[in-house]
């Protein structure tokens, strides 16, 4: 699984929202700067090549939808992103939202609930 462009990730958000769409309601989604109709029609099409999405045809229009869960997009690149700047360590990470103050004492509390109640 390759790792996707900013812009590419941002079209795979709204399909993973919509589950399936035309290239015009994808546009609508897109809240920042609109890109041109065709460059949009390009990025869905490289998703497609890439293996992220497929489409159904209805006549010269395609409807796409996602082939990739978006968790596991996830779970792929946030073992990537801990390997690379983490040092493969959860305990890291935890730390660095700590240290950032990302995450409340609170929230590590429930964290840790969670981790219990798994065992």
């Amino acid at each position: 699984m390759q790792k996707l462009t900013n812009k590419e990730e941002e079209i795979m958000h709204i399909l993973w929202k919509l589950e399936k769409a035309f290239v015009k309601e994808v546009m609508a989604e897109i809240t920042d700067e609109q890109p041109h109709y065709n460059t949009l029609s390009t990025t869905i099409r490289n998703l497609e090549e890439k293996g992220f999405v497929s489409h159904n045809a209805f006549g010269n229009t395609h409807q796409y939808f996602p082939i990739v869960k978006k968790e596991d997009y996830r779970k792929k690149f946030m073992n990537t992103a801990i390997d690379n700047y983490f040092n493969s360590s959860y305990k890291n990470m935890v730390s660095f939202f700590a240290k950032e103050e990302k995450i409340s004492a609170d929230e590590l509390r429930e964290i840790l609930d969670m981790i219990e109640k798994n065992k």
